[in-house]
């Protein structure tokens, strides 16, 4: 986060809360053309997929008030990863130069297209 950015919110930020990630949630002092401005100050790394759903709805304004609690994680919900396109553990389908370079025969139905 640059200094500009930490000057702002420290000149017309409110705290509103924070997630399990650490990550802190403000919203403007004054309404900006009729309407509540809010946003994040991530910790560690900006990675906009580390907002958990609650405070998601909040930051787009789909809530009018931030979420009082963390939600329940239910036993099928997996932990957050990180995004990974871009690092050496990204998804890459067979076939991917990366990966071999090499798919898997197509099957007898496909027929290649020809120009007449």
């Amino acid at each position: 986060m640059s200094i500009g950015t930490r000057l702002y919110t420290w000149l017309y930020g409110e705290l509103v809360g924070t997630d399990r990630f650490g990550n802190r949630y403000y919203r403007g002092k004054k309404p900006l053309h009729e309407r509540e401005r809010r946003w994040v100050l991530y910790s560690g790394a900006p990675e906009a997929s580390k907002v958990p759903p609650e405070w998601h709805g909040w930051l787009h304004g789909g809530q009018g008030e931030p979420p009082k609690s963390e939600a329940k994680q239910r036993p099928w919900q997996r932990e957050h990863l990180p995004n990974r396109t871009g690092t050496a553990l990204a998804y890459r389908p067979p076939g991917h130069t990366l990966e071999g370079g090499r798919r898997a025969p197509a099957t007898g139905d496909y027929e290649p297209w020809t120009p007449a």
